[in-house]
């Protein structure tokens, strides 16, 4: 009997893929699957698997412009990090506040910035290529975002400051 059960369970065992249904007391039941992986010959060169397909990004204006779409963070942080760095630097050298910056014809090259960066950001989404395809190591999409969002909360903490303080911070 035991050289029954055993040559039973040796053939469960060795086959790739197994599926055993099972009852239990009330009546439920259940399957267990199970799937070994094949030893590879240590003398031979193992090949690399292909490499995935791209999952394909919808091109429309209106979904790369949508709340959930790839455009919208990227293009307020590119802008907020230019607009930041900017910002401090000419109170650094001049010693203006961002709304005397503005003032002082700040206002065109603000909106001349904002269209080319949104039309630079724009044209590689819109022909398909994803910005995660682009990126890698220290220059990755992730930290982009994350820099951007740190980017627009300094440009809404510089002018929130120098509000409080009624002018420039520096």
């Amino acid at each position: 009997m035991s050289a029954s059960a055993s040559s039973v369970y040796h053939s469960i065992l060795s086959n790739h893929v197994t599926r055993v249904q099972t009852q239990t007391r009330r009546n439920i039941s259940f399957r267990v699957s199970c799937m070994a992986e094949e030893k590879q010959d240590p003398m031979t060169t193992p090949t690399s698997p292909a490499p995935r397909a791209a999952p394909k990004m919808s091109t429309k204006f209106t979904d790369l412009l949508a709340f959930g779409g790839p455009a919208p963070e990227r293009i307020n942080g590119r802008l907020a990090m230019i607009g930041f760095v900017t910002a401090m630097g000419v109170e650094l050298a001049k010693g203006t506040d961002v709304a005397a910056q503005l003032a002082d014809g700040g206002l065109p090259w603000f909106l001349y910035t904002c269209v080319l960066l949104s039309v630079a950001s724009l044209v590689p989404l819109a022909q398909g290529v994803s910005v995660e395809s682009k990126s890698d190591g220290l220059m990755s999409s992730t930290a982009e975002m994350w820099n951007g969002r740190a980017a627009m909360l300094g440009l809404v903490a510089l002018v929130l400051t120098e509000v409080a303080k009624g002018g420039a911070l520096i």
